[in-house]
């Protein structure tokens, strides 16, 4: 996935498969355009007029649950790991932080990831660069706990903060929207408040569903590709079945065109032979990439694009960098936002 990093940083995409890598490109995507913390879900209409957007401030659940702990959980990175106090949690990763806070125990968060661009986390001290954590400063925050992803790095920083004792779990992620629950699930076992982890992951799957049960019923599917930019950096990358938003687009009602053309990896070089195999009718990409290559207009001048069915009809449709790919309580946004751009607001 995203992120929350990305093909510009190749050694990286390496270490996961799948979402995992998407979950990559938007963190360093948040970091190669500076990152402005807007963390909306933004629409550019097939026109180039109007905008949808998600609201960038999280929904708590409506009470605060109370951890019961100590508790012992299984980490992903194969560890058994005792949690004995979460008075103060550091999240290594924007999606992470979003679920704390979203289970209501976002004032016991003492810094966040870059990626980490909601409202709530916007004061909080960031102890990352390009995705990497500073071991020194995470240390000097004195957490009781530490929620990671399995990119997160470097591993140098990470024996360093568990040689000083702080317990640190890795949380498995989401491959896609069938993982909602479970990875809400896990972060929220690990904090000792699992009667809140049920909650939330009920709400959330329960929203997931009426949007798809919204998703207008049409004759052929669109196809969409999901395009991975970065302008400043030369990077032009079409998704393929690996790329983290096949499920995403599948229940928007649509077809990932870039896995339909046979593409296998998570993510192959944009050329006008792929575009073509592909033929979207819409692309799919993440605000700052389509900023960076100059909006529409620029995307259209890209080889290969101008000739799609997308690029003739000026189709694109546009989700921030930091919540596309969460697979978390926002998901439902995104799946909205995604369908309204796709198929017209009002559902037409």
């Amino acid at each position: 996935m995203p992120t929350h990093d990305a093909p510009a940083h190749p050694r990286r995409r390496s270490r996961r498969p799948g979402v995992l890598i998407s979950v990559l490109v938007l963190a360093c995507a948040l970091v190669a355009t500076a990152c402005s913390g807007s963390g909306t879900t933004k629409a550019t209409a097939t026109s180039g007029a109007g905008a949808a957007t998600t609201a960038n401030r999280l929904e708590p659940l409506a009470t605060t649950p109370r951890p019961a702990l100590p508790v012992t959980v299984d980490s992903a990175d194969g560890h058994e790991v005792t949690v004995r106090k979460a008075d103060r949690i550091l999240p290594l990763s924007g999606s992470l932080s979003e679920i704390v806070f979203t289970l209501g125990l976002g004032e016991h968060v003492v810094a966040r990831d870059i990626t980490a661009t909601f409202d709530q986390a916007k004061k909080l001290p960031v102890v990352t660069r390009n995705h990497d954590v500073s071991a020194e400063s995470a240390l000097a925050l004195k957490p009781d706990l530490i929620l990671a992803e399995t990119t997160t790095g470097p591993v140098e920083a990470m024996r360093q903060i568990r040689d000083a004792g702080v317990p640190v779990v890795v949380i498995d992620p989401a491959k896609g929207l069938d993982d909602v629950g479970t990875r809400i699930q896990a972060v929220a076992d690990t904090l000792g408040v699992p009667a809140a982890g049920r909650e939330l992951t009920q709400r959330s799957e329960d929203r997931i569903t009426k949007v798809r049960e919204d998703v207008p019923h049409q004759g052929r599917k669109p196809r969409v590709a999901f395009l991975y930019l970065r302008g400043s950096a030369s990077v032009y990358l079409i998704g393929g079945a690996e790329s983290g938003a096949r499920s995403l687009l599948e229940a928007a009602g649509a077809v990932d065109a870039g896995a339909a053309s046979g593409l296998r990896k998570d993510f192959t070089a944009i050329t006008s032979e792929a575009l073509a195999k592909a033929a979207p009718d819409a692309v799919l990409v993440m605000t700052k990439g389509l900023d960076s290559v100059g909006g529409v207009d620029g995307l259209v001048r890209i080889p290969g694009v101008a000739e799609t069915p997308a690029g003739v009809d000026r189709r694109v449709v546009s989700v921030e960098d930091g919540v596309l790919l969460n697979y978390g309580p926002r998901t439902d946004q995104v799946l909205r936002s995604l369908v309204d751009q796709l198929y017209g607001t009002d559902g037409a």
